[in-house]
């Protein structure tokens, strides 16, 4: 079985013939060439494993040939000999992109390891470059990102014609429409793709953490800085940068922020060196950015610079019509990874769905068709089968037109709504319970702990008041 394919660029006829047969013997199918000419031919017309180059050649300097290779985007690596063992060799050998270097006489011994781990080292790149391409089919528009309506076609037709490009795009929309499945779609069909795609989710990272998952940090910087840490934009190098929630930064890194957009330089967290940043920014929002501005919480100048091309992505509730091929896809996906076995839908489901407001966007759908296939008796989901979230609070001022008994009635309404009818045995405890602890909590709280001032006011015995607190596990937070 061929071990693999290796080209020999070697002038010398007798080393060449040694080391051929020695790479034969090995199991290595092997090709060669004296002069770098003859070498760059045989590279443009085949793929090779490795190469084993000698530095002096007859017509051109075998780094140059290296040189080409690495800018041709030859992936293959290369095993530099030479009889001229000097430093500067060795340094301009690496530097180029050699993957080692052998100075002759060399023991064939040490070759044929040297060329074991090049092969290695290919195999893995290969390996890896066949992860990143099934990764990039994925992030294909219409393959995660599904989507036939009008509003969807517009997305896919920004996402085509900014994704080439290296502008900075704010991405807009509801919590659960799939914003970073956006930015990593823009992402995996740019040059970009084969770099990393970094996420940071600025609404995640306590504030006085942010600065150093931003710009990273040196040793010593702060307590607890026991080494470097690269921050996102080191990792991004190269790649894209995806800032979610970026309506949460503090003003004072957004002032950073901008410097690394205005001029792509930045600095760790206790450091002096000025770094240069070559990761082009995403950023995603379920803010109102405008509103923001005018209410001095985020820079005029920042919010321009990262609304260079503004993509909304549209809430679930204004794109219905596509409904039905997310919710075959989710199916699909549950089934493959849950191992159910779920055909579709009713059609009084899929009526129902439609009515439905999803307040959490796909988000949501994909959850609520998770917990129903995993938990439904059949193959066809009912409507009974489904239980929807409540439907949003009415606003502060809606309350103000209600008594206190319309708000409790609705609330009942909606639980015997969500239920269905459901039974429960206990369901006077259970709503007594739900009314008890806020009364008493905001009572205490009134009273600031005075629990027999409290007691007066909710007219029932200290005791019993004592009892309920002890029942209900209430906290109780003396104040002056």
């Amino acid at each position: 079985m061929e071990q693999g394919r290796i080209l020999l660029v070697e002038d010398d006829e007798s080393l060449s013939r040694v080391l051929r047969k020695a790479l034969e013997r090995q199991g290595y199918w092997v090709a060669g060439a004296v002069k770098g000419t003859d070498a760059r031919q045989l590279l443009e017309e085949a793929a090779f494993d490795a190469v084993l180059l000698d530095i002096q050649l007859p017509d051109i300097e075998g780094l140059a040939l290296l040189d080409w290779a690495r800018e041709s985007g030859l992936h293959a690596p290369f095993i530099v000999m030479t009889a001229q063992n000097t430093m500067r060799n060795a340094i301009d050998a690496m530097k180029a992109g050699a993957f080692d270097y052998l100075t002759k006489p060399f023991d064939l011994d040490v070759l044929m390891v040297v060329v074991e781990r090049a092969l290695d080292r290919r195999r893995l790149t290969r390996e890896l470059s066949d992860l990143k391409k099934e990764v990039k089919k994925k992030y294909e528009p219409g393959v995660d990102m599904i989507g036939t309506s009008a509003a969807m076609q517009q997305v896919f037709k920004t996402i085509g014609q900014v994704a080439g490009t290296d502008t900075t795009i704010l991405i807009q929309g509801e919590s659960g429409t799939g914003k970073e499945l956006v930015a990593k779609t823009i992402h995996y069909n740019s040059a970009r793709w084969e770099k990393p795609f970094v996420p940071l989710n600025c609404a995640a990272i306590p504030r006085d953490l942010l600065e150093s998952e931003l710009f990273g940090h040196e040793k010593g910087a702060f307590t607890g800085a026991l080494e470097r840490h690269l921050g996102t934009f080191e990792q991004a190098q190269g790649g894209t940068l995806f800032l979610d929630e970026v309506g949460e930064l503090p003003l004072e890194l957004q002032t950073k922020l901008l410097r690394v957009l205005q001029d792509g330089s930045y600095r760790r967290v206790g450091g002096k060196d000025t770094l240069r940043s070559d990761a082009r920014l995403l950023a995603a929002t379920n803010q109102d950015l405008e509103k923001a501005v005018r209410e001095s919480r985020f820079r005029d100048d920042l919010y321009f610079r990262l609304n260079v091309i503004p993509l909304e992505i549209p809430p679930l509730r204004d794109r219905r019509s596509d409904l039905p091929v997310l919710i075959e896809f989710f199916i699909a996906k549950v089934n493959s990874d849950m191992g159910t076995q779920v055909s579709g839908v009713s059609p009084d489901a899929l009526k129902e769905l439609q009515q439905y407001d999803w307040p959490g966007n796909v988000r949501e759908l994909e959850n609520v068709l998770i917990r129903t296939a995993v938990l439904s008796p059949g193959p066809i989901l009912s409507a009974r089968d489904f239980v929807l979230s409540s439907p949003p609070e009415p606003a502060s001022n809606d309350y103000d037109s209600l008594s206190l008994e319309d708000i409790v009635r609705g609330k009942l309404e909606d639980y015997f709504r969500r239920t269905r009818g459901i039974q429960v045995e206990n369901l006077y405890s259970v709503v007594m319970e739900r009314v008890e602890r806020p009364l008493i909590e905001l009572t205490l709280q009134a009273t600031r702990g005075n629990q027999i001032r409290a007691a007066q006011l909710l007219g029932i015995n200290r005791n019993t008041l004592r009892k309920k607190i002890t029942d209900l596990h209430i906290t109780v937070k003396r104040e002056p």
